[in-house]
């Protein structure tokens, strides 16, 4: 196999595009003395809340926590059910699983690949308590009619963003959408942190209070404990790192978009499923992801011509050995399972030169 002239990832652009400002952020960080719950986490809390349209935004550890903590403030525990995607990674379930209650999958519409709000209402039990859609591979989930199931059923709505940065719902942005939304800050995100980070975004005080609490061992006051929290707080230096890189996020995303156009308009008529953006949504294109009857097949040649790629993902969660008690079998979420065994993820990023794109689109053409 050749050695990938053309990675999948490349981060050094956008440590580039904000060098002066993160260098600058690390060294007043050391120099402060102060590491965790100080100032540079505050500044980028309310940074990153007005830039989603949310009043409130609490930093956590990692994306996985900012789910089980929105959950778990939302009231979720042992016995509920929550509505989730059966075409998601696996942590959207775990943070269902880690409070106690059941994931209970519903099929994605297999345009989108997100959930479709068609299949939720037969899947609300007397024990459903959260829908959660998923924003995956960056593109908006139809927020307004999950929302308006949920309101009709006294539901509560989280929305886990992690792919999400930036992106649109008819003009509204991401964060803004749901009752309460869960971001990840990893480093290969839109917005990417030197390490792990996370955050919860929303409008009710009392939830992002209780977030707030739940982060903290449960502790409003040192030494004084409400409840059985836990210890995950996003820490000064990656707070500060991610509120030098807040303001390049609008102008990468626009190049990411400029990009995917190159690729759909590069790509079209190729025998594969590109992917595809409703009217009135706005992607953040955190992957290009397209589906191929012989994705294996096709994922081999990109290789041999030096093109890196991914699967995101090859085994959907309910066909995982970790959730092997809830009794799922192949077959049972076919629409799903069709897209793990087609789907492929090709290189976007900000800072792909032309002639790596030209490459990108020559390679698929021959192998495709």
């Amino acid at each position: 196999m050749a050695e990938s002239s053309l990675p999948f990832l490349n981060l050094q652009p956008a440590y580039a595009a904000s060098q002066a400002a993160i260098d600058a952020a690390l060294l007043r960080v050391a120099r402060s003395g102060w590491f965790l719950l100080g100032q540079e986490l505050v500044a980028f809390e309310e940074a990153y809340a007005q830039s989603v349209g949310a009043a409130h935004c609490a930093g956590v550890a990692n994306g996985l926590d900012a789910l089980t903590l929105a959950l778990r403030a939302l009231g979720v525990e042992e016995g509920d059910e929550v509505i989730v995607p059966s075409n998601t990674y696996i942590a959207t379930w775990l943070a269902v699983s880690q409070c106690g209650a059941t994931p209970v999958p519903v099929e994605p519409d297999p345009l989108t690949f997100n959930l479709d709000p068609a299949r939720i209402e037969a899947a609300i039990t007397a024990r459903t308590r959260v829908i959660l859609p998923v924003h995956l591979y960056g593109l908006p989930a139809d927020m307004d009619p999950i929302m308006d199931i949920a309101r009709r059923n006294g539901l509560k709505v989280l929305d886990d963003c992690a792919q999400a940065h930036a992106a649109r719902y008819h003009g509204r942005p991401v964060g803004s959408l749901a009752d309460v939304s869960a971001w990840s800050f990893y480093p290969g995100k839109n917005l990417g942190a030197m390490g792990d980070g996370g955050g919860v975004t929303t409008d009710l005080t009392t939830l992002d209070e209780q977030v707030r609490v739940l982060r903290n061992y449960g502790s409003r006051r040192k030494y004084h404990n409400e409840c059985k929290g836990v210890n995950s707080r996003l820490d000064e230096i990656q707070a500060a790192v991610l509120a030098a890189k807040l303001p390049q996020l609008e102008a990468s995303t626009r190049e990411r978009r400029r990009l995917a156009r190159c690729l759909l308009e590069g790509l079209a008529g190729v025998p594969l499923q590109l992917p595809v953006v409703p009217e009135g949504l706005e992607s953040a294109w955190h992957l290009f992801v397209v589906r191929h009857e012989a994705r294996d097949r096709l994922q081999a040649g990109l290789a041999e011509h030096g093109i890196g790629t991914l699967i995101h993902y090859p085994v959907p969660p309910h066909l995982q050995p970790a959730y092997a008690e809830l009794g799922y079998r192949a077959g049972d979420f076919p629409v799903a399972e069709a897209m793990h065994k087609q789907v492929l993820s090709l290189p976007l990023w900000p800072g792909m030169s032309e002639s790596q794109i030209d490459q990108l689109i020559q390679a698929v053409r021959r192998c495709a």
